[in-house]
């Protein structure tokens, strides 16, 4: 028999306590569950602001000779906000409360944090002698021609510099 059109109007809520969900164990009605503590969702909400601020350190990266600080500066952020949101998310599971707000969110962003972080720092290890020469002549250029040239000898530094690595690297 189909049910009446009162059950179908039923709110949700009426529904999830007598009737079975979708995708929920068979036979048994599923409780919604309660929301994180607030320690946990404070956590969560730290390791979002600290992930937000790694990205934020990346991406105003602007004087060279000052950038490894920053790129180090945005790891351990990116660090720190991975470790709050991964105990976040575990702290919520133990306690079989839901997912505190952002912590995914944040576990994502702080590993994009990271992971352009150590690209960025494998990148002044291998290159910090053409950077370091880059940000000086950009601080000594006074024209756009001077700064097109000091553009070009980087480029042409680098380029030297992966021409050796490859060379070293197949031999």
């Amino acid at each position: 028999m189909p049910p009446s059109d009162e059950q179908r109007t039923e709110e949700p809520s009426r529904r999830a306590a007598g009737s079975r969900q979708p995708g929920g164990p068979p036979g048994k009605a599923t409780v919604p569950a309660e929301p994180a503590e607030p320690a946990v969702q404070q956590r969560a909400m730290a390791a979002l602001l600290l992930a937000l601020l790694s990205l934020v350190g990346l991406f105003s990266l602007n004087y060279l000779q000052r950038g490894i600080y920053l790129v180090a500066y945005a790891l351990l952020a990116g660090l720190m906000a991975m470790w709050l949101a991964v105990t976040a998310l575990n702290r919520a599971r133990r306690s079989r409360t839901t997912r505190p707000r952002g912590s995914v969110t944040a576990t994502v962003i702080a590993g994009v944090g990271i992971i352009l972080s150590v690209i960025m720092l494998v990148a002044f290890a291998v290159f910090g002698k053409q950077l370091t020469a880059y940000g000086r002549c950009l601080s000594l250029a006074s024209t756009s021609a001077d700064r097109q040239a000091c553009q070009t000898q980087f480029i042409h530094a680098v380029n030297r510099e992966l021409t050796t690595l490859r060379t070293t690297g197949s031999r």
